[in-house]
Order: structure tokens, then sequence, then C-alpha cells
């Protein structure tokens, strides 16, 4: 399995690149969005990759990020969504516009896509609602590790602190909560609303399934 290639831009075309990596080039496919952010030839390039392999080819997509790496396995898992559809919605929304349309059930911000009829926009929406958040987390956590200082001595346990029966959410389940309900649009005050909430509903709750009650509570009434 091949889950990154790192090296330097030999030519971009219009849907893949080829990247040698110390002799050995790799054509990788890309969004049109991903390839318009890659260097010119001859420039340095690291892609976080996912392998298809079927019977009469093996095909390798990249992705910039594992989050939106991650996006793409899921919605391939989506009848009807292939590769290349995958990269067409990816493409158009980006991973942060993809969690936004799912949480709010926008299905015609992924029919935006080229190639992506109505029926297959809904699939997407209706069948990966309840795994969204596995990838909003990873999304909310790489947010807070990026901002993390070096020295989080404030995240080691205390020795003498007391045994506490049923412990609420951690502190950093709700910190990658709230900055993937942030990176979805929610106002500040809202998100942070929604979290303790569900922080106080849910005990030991991790972070998918904090986003998941936050995200219920945040959802239009009636």
């Amino acid at each position: 399995m091949i889950g990154r290639v790192a090296g330097r831009i030999e030519y971009k075309a219009d849907d893949h690149v080829l990247i040698d990596v110390r002799g050995v080039g790799y054509v990788v496919y890309c969004s049109d969005r991903v390839l318009s952010q890659l260097g010119r030839p001859g420039e340095a390039v690291a892609l976080y990759t996912d392998l298809l392999v079927r019977e009469d080819i093996l095909q390798l997509f990249g992705f910039p990020t594992l989050v939106e790496k991650e996006w793409h396995r899921l919605l391939m898992s989506v009848q009807g969504v292939g590769a290349k559809a995958s990269l067409a919605i990816l493409g158009a929304l980006g991973p942060d516009g993809v969690s936004r349309a799912i949480a709010l059930g926008d299905w015609n911000s992924v029919k935006a896509a080229k190639g992506i009829g109505p029926k297959t926009a809904q699939r997407v929406v209706n069948e990966l609602k309840d795994k969204a958040p596995a990838v909003m987390a990873m999304s909310g956590a790489a947010t807070v590790a990026a901002v993390a200082s070096d020295d989080d001595m404030v995240l080691e346990p205390v020795a003498a602190a007391p045994v506490v029966p049923a412990p609420a959410p951690s502190a950093s389940a709700q910190s990658e909560a709230l900055s993937a309900l942030s990176n979805l649009g929610y106002a500040p005050g809202e998100a942070a609303s929604a979290v303790a909430q569900a922080a106080g509903d849910i005990p030991e709750a991790g972070t998918p399934e904090l986003i998941r009650a936050a995200l219920k509570l945040l959802a239009p009434k009636g």
C-alpha cells in the first residue's frame, strides 16, 4: 500500500501529476483544486495517496492532507460514487465544504460537482451523515495540534487528582469538536454552547459522538 509520495514534480497534466521519487515516477491523480495548488515542474511536492486496485488497473490518487484522503475513502463508500466522482466533489467543495454540506443536509451543494446527479448527491448526504463526524473530528484534532504548544503540561495527568466515577468528556475532545464545528461555519458562541450541552448530556463521549450530538442540537427546529 502506497500511503504517501514525496519527490519532485516532473510534469502536470489535466487530471494527474508525475512525481519523481529518486528516479521512479509515480502518476498521481488529483482534483482540479489540488492540481492548481501544486508547484511547477522541478519543485518539491508531498501528497498523501490512496491506491485503487482493480483487476486491470492500479491508480494512485493524491491529497494534500490526511483529512481530505479520508473524505475520499468515505465518499467512495457511497453507492454510485467512484474515485473520479469523489475527486469531483472534493474539487468543487474542498474537505470543509463537504463537511458543511453533509452536516446541513445540503445535497444541492454536492450536486454542483461535475458529473454528480441529484440522486447521487442525496445518497452522499443520507449515507454519510452518521459517518461524517469521525472525519470531522480528524479535522478538529489537526487544528488543535497545529496551535498547541510544544510543552502542553496542562494535558498531563496530575498524580494527586481525585478519581471521578463518571468523568465528563475530555477537554481535548471538546476542543476538537468545537474546532470542527467552527470549520463548518458555526459561530463560536453557538458552537461552544452546543458542545457544552452535548458534553453534559453524554458523559465520557469521544470527539465524533460530541460532534454528532452538537450537530443535532444546532439543526434547525421544525
